[in-house]
């Protein structure tokens, strides 16, 4: 396991006071560590996990050679160029069980999809290309070649060799092929668990009456939200205020009980040093500066489990009035060392660009997961978009469909980090890369879709 040091020490010109956004995403890379415990699930309980092993199939798929419509089947050596072919029917293959009949030269048998494909047969012709008179059809010239309409034994899996792959996601499609293999059970890697909380004594909890100068807290439920949506259980621990015994209680308990933590606000310049006091207090934490707009301040590193003198005056789970997200039932052995730590900006929409961009690839990789990176789809600006080159800009934007098909993606105006109302408009964000300057009407942009995410 590599300290801070020795991480930023393998970044060429790591500079934590002007980090660009893919240093950021190098650095977790090297931070996040997969989890190691493997868990045997039922199929109807494995969504959204990533598996731990490969799935190899025991059988081939499909396990016979079968019709892929309704039709006829003959077979495809009687069709000749430039000449219609009139067949008899003998007989019916349905689907579940093979056709016992045999088939001689000029005739052909009746097939539902899915049917096994008679011996000696291999093209079907759909039944509605054909005319029939008197127990016999006749096929137009030049419709079919020798093969056509008809599924190969193994053609989409075959037995022995993987048709998943140990780092996938399951998602539903995969789901379904691991039961088409006639798998009950699949081995993933556990769920991570995640504890979150916010800090400030400005933060009002749900129930409470609104004060001057407070605002209540929007970030724990867009935490909640996108870590669920990832899979991760998730620890509530409520609005931790500015006092140092309640900030150690809170790193302490989270650090025993999960796998990463999560905070939002305190990490700015010039707020309240206590978060920041605490997590140097506590673990091996880098302070950084990101070169990227909404976002910038933020804290990665490690909370080590038992490093807190605490003396428990932090009480667990959130606000009165408030009902804490149900975890897992599973019980797991979190990391042995500590949990890792993303302190986040506090403004709401940086909370959630910087989850986006950073954290979300990180728990990804945590979680043993071969894909992390977010894809990102090329749209035609709608508009001029002001940027200056030197930090990396996640602006919210609506993409749509142009009338060409083409994508085009506009920006759903006020791009303040406060401004939560935008985000709800949005369905991606226009990603401007470092090196870039302002957008024309008409440039191709990156976009990070939302569908899925949020």
């Amino acid at each position: 396991m590599k300290s801070i040091a020795q991480i930023a020490a393998g970044l060429p010109g790591y500079d934590p006071q002007a980090l660009s956004a893919d240093d950021v995403l190098r650095f977790l890379s090297s931070l996040a560590e997969p989890v190691q415990d493997r868990v045997e699930l039922p199929l109807f309980d494995a969504l959204g996990r990533v598996l731990a092993a490969d799935v190899v199939s025991p059988v081939d798929v499909p396990p016979h050679d079968n019709s892929a419509m309704d039709g006829y089947a003959f077979d495809g050596a009687q069709l000749a160029a430039g000449t219609a072919l009139g067949l008899k029917v003998v007989g019916t293959a349905l689907a579940g069980k093979a056709w016992q009949g045999t088939v001689q030269a000029g005739e052909c048998v009746k097939i539902m999809t899915g049917a096994i494909m008679p011996a000696g047969l291999d093209t079907v012709v759909p039944q509605e290309f054909v005319s029939m008179e008197g127990g016999r059809i006749t096929l137009p010239a030049q419709l079919l070649k020798p093969g056509d309409n008809r599924r190969l034994r193994g053609e989409d899996l075959r037995q022995g060799r993987p048709a998943l792959l140990k780092g996938e996601l399951l998602t539903p499609a995969r789901l379904g092929l691991a039961a088409s293999l006639g798998l009950r059970t699949v081995t993933t890697w556990r769920p991570l668990r995640v504890a979150y909380f916010s800090t400030g004594d400005e933060i009002l909890s749900l129930g409470e009456p609104p004060r001057e100068g407070a605002v209540y807290d929007s970030n724990r439920y867009t935490v909640f939200g996108m870590l669920r949506r990832l899979g991760c259980e998730v620890l509530d621990l409520g609005v931790v205020r500015d006092d140092p015994a309640l900030l150690e209680a809170a790193f302490a308990r989270a650090a025993e009980q999960a796998d990463a933590i999560i905070t939002s606000g305190g990490v700015s310049a010039g707020e309240a040093d206590f978060t920041k006091t605490m997590m140097k207090k506590l673990g091996d934490v880098a302070f950084w500066k990101i070169a990227m707009r909404p976002g910038r301040p933020m804290a990665v590193g490690r909370i080590i489990k038992g490093a807190s003198n605490s003396n428990g005056r932090f009480a667990a789970g959130p606000p009165q009035g408030e009902t804490a997200p149900s975890g897992g039932s599973e019980p797991h052995e979190v990391g042995s060392v500590g949990a890792i730590l993303f302190g986040l900006p506090g403004n709401p929409v940086a909370v959630m660009v910087t989850f986006l961009a950073f954290v979300r690839p990180a728990l990804l990789q945590m979680m043993g997961c071969s894909a992390s990176a977010a894809p990102l789809l090329k749209a035609r600006s709608l508009e001029h978009i002001r940027k200056k080159p030197g930090r990396t800009e996640y602006q919210r934007g609506t993409v749509s469909t142009a009338a060409d098909g083409s994508l085009q993606v506009k920006t759903t105006g006020n791009q303040g980090s406060g401004v939560l109302s935008s985000m709800a408009q949005a369905n991606g964000l226009i990603v401007l890369p470092h090196g870039l300057g302002s957008v024309a009407p008409g440039d191709e942009v990156n976009v990070m879709m939302f569908d899925g995410v949020l």
